[in-house]
């Protein structure tokens, strides 16, 4: 199997100023191209580092893939330490992004200036890629078995200029390398703690095959995404083997998998409500808006989705969804009386086959009843109403994304519950 390693290069990425996004673009286009990266790092902007780093990755890797450090000022270093890891004796004027940087400039209204057309220039030793989208060429430099037997890659750290350069760079590998497929499968679960899910999964996890591996990625907004992959064999062969293991994974977990797809919980939601010709509607306190936000994130999702009511204050929770006075001052604000009937409000006000509550504390303080982190969910539908209490302990952003993402687990269970599914 062909290993890769990825290397960005730039102090800005060091000290926090910019997020490597180009990284995670790279590797999700080897990674569907049967490379395995191995490898991320930064550098920063210093000779001796970017040598030393990048002898290094061609020592151990294949394919060694660098973005940044090719802008045309003086911090901008990797073209020269480049040109001295590969043995160049000059520069070299490219013609063809020449021409590009020209055109760049002259759609902007700028004269070409020095420091403009030095960018053109390129190690002797390189192979040029050129870069339709900025004024710094895509470099590539293939060392021979003697040496480091492997190929660099260097493109411009600009997001937009790297991502654009992805079809030509893979374009060149799979020219050069002979590829091996790799499968990738996924599986969302809910409702399970990562340590649980793991226990539960143990026996099932230990007995997979020698060339197919498990991952867990957590998130709070999706759960647990489950990603099973296969490296090597046929195409034809992959599908069927995963396909037995997600078959034998799901008995285990049962509810507990709302997709076996890369998916959301809105998503899922949404695909339930509009398969079975059902309305959603919503009304958020401590959520402020967050659970409507996601579901209409989902294209398509005016199908079933008729609106809702961010009913911070109480005021609006009496007046407008209709929750009696007397039912916040017994139950309280936070509590699960006080959830259903919002829940019930929005769903009559609307017309809504269902509709989703919450009321909770999110943060910074609670209550003398409820800590933070407390939240209420209600789900009234065709079926009639329910409510469920969690909590949970973490900062406000954190918990109004776990607050939404538990009613819509909710409500995608009361909907499965209702339709029988």
């Amino acid at each position: 199997m062909i290993h890769a390693s990825i290397c960005t290069i730039g102090n800005e990425i060091l000290i926090g100023q910019i997020v490597d996004t180009n990284s995670s673009r790279l590797a999700a286009a080897l990674e569907e191209a049967g490379i395995r990266v191995t490898r991320m790092l930064s550098i920063g902007d210093d000779r001796d580092e970017i040598l030393n780093n990048l002898r290094n990755e061609l020592t151990q890797s294949d394919i060694v893939i660098t973005t940044g450090g090719l802008g045309p000022t003086k911090d901008d270093i990797t073209k020269g330490v480049l040109a001295e890891l590969s043995g160049s004796t000059g520069f070299v004027e490219h013609a063809g992004q020449l021409a590009i940087i020209h055109d760049i400039l002259h759609s902007r209204g700028l004269d070409m200036l020095a420091i403009n057309r030095a960018q053109a220039l390129v190690p002797d030793r390189c192979e040029v890629i050129e870069n339709r989208l900025g004024t710094a060429p895509i470099m590539v430099f293939r060392f021979p078995e003697d040496s480091f037997g492997a190929t660099l890659y260097a493109l411009p750290g600009v997001p937009f200029e790297a991502v654009g350069a992805i079809p030509d760079v893979m374009q060149d590998i799979r020219a050069h390398y002979p590829l091996e497929p790799i499968l990738h499968h996924s599986l969302m679960v809910y409702g399970l703690a990562e340590s649980a899910l793991s226990e539960l999964i143990a026996p099932w996890e230990d007995a997979l095959p020698a060339d197919m591996h498990l991952a867990y990625l957590p998130h709070p907004l999706t759960g647990i995404r489950l990603r099973l992959s296969i490296y090597g064999g046929s195409r034809e062969d992959q599908e069927k083997r995963v396909e037995e293991q997600i078959l034998r994974l799901k008995e285990i977990l049962g509810d507990k998998v709302y997709s076996d797809q890369d998916d959301t919980l809105e998503a899922t939601v949404g695909r339930l409500l509009k398969a079975a010709g059902k309305t959603l509607s919503a009304a958020e306190s401590c959520t402020g808006g967050e659970i409507s936000h996601l579901i209409t994130s989902v294209p398509g999702s005016s199908a079933y989705y008729l609106g809702s009511v961010t009913s911070y204050a109480v005021s609006v929770k009496e007046h407008v969804l209709g929750v009696p006075a007397e039912t916040v001052e017994t139950a309280g604000v936070v509590s699960s009386e006080v959830a259903g009937a919002m829940a019930e409000g929005v769903r009559k006000m609307t017309g809504s086959d269902y509709a989703v509550s919450t009321t909770g504390l999110a943060g910074p303080d609670g209550d003398a009843f409820n800590p933070v982190g407390t939240v209420w969910i209600g789900v009234a539908g065709p079926k009639g109403t329910k409510t469920l209490k969690k909590q949970f302990r973490h900062d406000r952003k954190r918990n109004i994304q776990r607050f939404a993402a538990e009613a819509l687990n909710f409500l995608r269970l009361t909907i499965l519950e209702d339709l029988s599914i």
